[in-house]
């Protein structure tokens, strides 16, 4: 399984941004989905996950009510859409996914890991 993930830029606070994850190698229908990020000298952090049915999703308290986790099985995409991002926000976000248990993604341990796309709000 390999994971794509793109839209990464630069963009202003209070701007909006759409991150996506295109999964090859395996259909994402039965995948479930997350979003992590890590800010410089950071650890890698849980952002938003999403069942491979879309139901249930799960977010971090401090992107509640901001982003919003989607999915498009016929597209193989999972996306991330960005919104009133804050300059905290700023940080290398990785797409994640897991076949077994969307549990394993909320606790930081999906089975498979794409590459990361950098976001950087500016104030």
């Amino acid at each position: 399984v390999q994971l794509q993930a793109s839209g990464g830029g630069l963009v202003q606070a209070g701007g909006s941004l759409r991150l996506s994850c295109v999964v090859s190698g395996r259909t994402s229908s039965n995948l479930h989905m997350g979003w992590f990020r890590q800010a410089p000298g950071k650890g890698r952090e849980f952002v938003a996950a999403i069942a491979w049915g879309g139901i249930p999703t799960g977010y971090t308290d401090s992107v509640k009510d901001r982003f919003t986790i989607s999915r498009d099985n016929e597209k193989n995409t999972a996306y991330l859409q960005m919104n009133n991002v804050e300059p905290t926000d700023t940080a290398v976000y990785y797409c994640a996914a897991d076949g077994e248990s969307i549990g394993k993604i909320f606790r930081n341990m999906p089975e498979y890991w794409g590459q990361g796309t950098q976001v950087t709000v500016s104030s």
